[in-house]
């Protein structure tokens, strides 16, 4: 009885205490693409991806009601970092879902005008409301009745404390008249939150003092906040000494999650991981520290490079590869080491018997590419005499001019297409993974190689088959499958069979690589496609944006040398990335990854036709 009392009480309390309107309410995950696009149009950073934000704790005085139903301690407010625009999940603040919708776009449209200056909260958002309207003045409307029906909620002054109704008044100011007040008024307790405006204090990961990659250990380097969709606060702090684990004196700790859970992000399993992630997403704040032990007492060989006994042969090592540096904008040279190399102990093996139907029918359509044989005149030898040059010979001659009799014949050749194609694939680890109950991924890049060489060869066209993974920037290892001068035979499809899922993807310098590869070869027009599942990414610092930053540096360095860069990915978050990589044309998701093999000759008969 008493539990049903309790049970009653709470709905009660929690529905009379509700200051939000769930009908009424519109979703990020409705609005991302368009958000994105939005946010971009407005000149905001093309590089930041928009990701749900984390609640935060206000600190405001709450209402009678709230106080006892233990509610509204905590708001969803937008702000942006370097990786991401940061905007609510859910907008219910209002009973109208076209306000809540007209929410996203300004805090979409607030944020573009955010350069990351550091004023003070109240001053920042003035001066940002104050940009947003004039630059553009169709969010005006959209402004004015966000702005009143927003006032309607906030706490009236007139039953506040002489210091809290100083800083209210204040507030409500700002949001009449943008640029009006100088400084928010010092109150006991912290103002209402502004969900108009961008957060005043948003959360990030503390940096205790940047760390080089070769300082971070084997592991995987600094350990970062378990994340989700959405963000939370993060702190640097000491590892707890002892191995006890959660000690506990008084009984109600038990229910605590502070209990530092130990992950070692170079590791693929972890006994712990499971509980860890639960205990996460019931966490605002993450305490994070770099500790040497190892976290299993076990020894792992998976992400080891091989011994030399066993590795592909090394072909060249020590090529020096610079790194853009996007955080200091400059670009660091002879930063990454490039390895290449080439399978080993391979075997001359003919196309799979599942591929040569497919083969065939590819193979007709790409000799109907190969340019049409035409008479080649003025020749010194040939098949037949010129008619015209020689008519031309005969007259001069005659009109006592001396001339040599050369180049009087023709002859039927086959023209070229001055075109060099370089693919490369990425071999990431990740290609290890599963897309059905029969096939990996670098399965289907497999025979995506051999489909995409048997269609190439019956055009004529030169072409080279590259793969690349990498474990941090030494070494960045790129085997070459086919070489531009190496003919196309049962030896390449023998080094196409031996491919395998390697490291990690340091994207950006094997572009630079294969853009070195490509300036050497004599084509008029020069393709560099890229063969990829995922996003720029290694061990150490080259994981979020400065991955991407490097890899859109090294495709403009490609693109101004002359070089046609284009990716093909099968990664379904591919449209979130690559336009801001490649440019909106610069690139294809293929959704169905099966279909890849077949797709990828004709997307290259597509872009070679332009």
């Amino acid at each position: 009885m008493e539990e049903k009392v309790g049970e009653l009480w709470h709905r009660l309390i929690t529905r009379l205490a509700q200051d939000r309107y769930p009908q009424a309410a519109v979703h990020l995950s409705d609005l991302n693409h368009t958000l994105g696009i939005l946010f971009r149009a407005f000149g905001g950073d093309g590089g930041l991806r928009v990701e749900a934000a984390g609640a935060t704790e206000h600190h405001a005085r709450r209402g009678f009601l709230q106080r006892i139903a233990g509610s509204s301690t905590k708001i969803e407010l937008a702000w942006r970092d370097e990786h991401a625009l940061r905007l609510p999940e859910v907008i219910d603040l209002f009973p109208a879902q076209s306000l809540n919708r007209d929410l996203y776009f300004w805090l979409a449209a607030l944020a573009s005008c955010d350069l990351g200056d550091n004023h003070a909260w109240l001053i920042k958002n003035q001066r940002l409301t104050q940009m947003a309207l004039e630059r553009y003045p169709g969010m005006s409307g959209r402004y004015q009745r966000l702005q009143q029906a927003h006032l309607l909620q906030r706490p009236d002054p007139s039953g506040m404390k002489q210091d809290e109704a100083a800083q209210e008044n204040a507030i409500r100011d700002a949001l009449n008249n943008p640029g009006s007040v100088s400084g928010l008024p010092v109150a006991s307790h912290a103002p209402w939150p502004v969900p108009l405006w961008l957060h005043p204090s948003p959360p990030g990961f503390t940096q205790a003092g940047d760390s080089s990659d070769e300082q971070e250990n084997e592991s995987g380097g600094d350990a970062k906040a378990l994340n989700d969709e959405r963000s939370r606060r993060g702190e640097r702090t000491e590892m707890p000494e002892g191995d006890g684990g959660l000690i506990t004196i008084r009984m109600e700790n038990i229910l605590s999650w502070g209990e530092f859970a130990k992950v070692d992000r170079g590791a693929e399993e972890n006994e712990d991981l499971d509980q860890a992630m639960e205990a996460a997403e019931q966490m605002e704040q993450f305490s994070v520290t770099r500790d040497g032990k190892s976290v299993a007492s076990k020894l792992r060989f998976d992400l080891d490079l091989p011994s030399d006994a066993c590795d592909d042969e090394i072909l060249t090592e020590g090529i020096l590869i610079p790194e853009w540096d996007w955080k200091r904008q400059v670009m660091q040279e002879d930063h990454c080491r490039i390895v290449t190399l080439q399978a080993s102990d391979t075997q001359p093996r003919e196309l799979p018997t599942h591929l040569k139907k497919t083969a065939k029918q590819l193979r007709a359509q790409f000799q109907q590419l190969m340019p049409a044989r035409v008479w080649q005149r003025g020749q010194a030898d040939g098949s037949e005499i010129d008619l015209e040059a020689y008519l031309r010979f005969t007259t001069e001659r005659e009109s006592g001019q001396r001339i040599n009799a050369d180049n009087l014949y023709r002859d039927l050749r086959t023209g070229a297409r001055d075109l060099t194609c370089l693919l490369l694939a990425d071999l990431s680890l990740s290609t290890d993974s599963w897309i059905d109950n029969h096939h990996r991924v670098i399965d289907v890049i497999r025979d995506s190689l051999y489909l995409f060489a048997e269609s190439l060869s019956a055009t004529g066209d030169t072409f080279g088959l590259y793969g690349f993974s990498s474990r941090k920037r030494n070494p960045v290892r790129f085997h070459q499958i086919k070489s531009f001068t190496e003919p196309y035979s049962a030896n390449s499809r023998g080094r196409i069979d031996a491919i395998k899922p390697g490291y990690y993807t340091r994207m950006g310098a094997a572009i630079r690589y294969a853009h070195q590869l490509l300036n050497k070869q004599p084509a008029q027009r020069r393709l560099l496609l890229l063969l990829s599942d995922g996003k720029p990414n290694d061990l150490d610092k080259y994981e979020g944006r400065y991955g991407v930053e490097d890899t859109r540096q090294a495709i403009r360095e490609a693109r101004k040398s002359g070089i046609q860069p284009f990716c093909v990915t099968i990664d379904e978050k591919g449209n979130d990335y690559l336009p801001y990589l490649f440019g909106s044309g610069g690139y294809v998701v293929i959704h169905k990854p099966q279909e890849l093999p077949r797709k990828l000759p004709l997307l290259y008969a597509r872009l070679t036709r332009e």
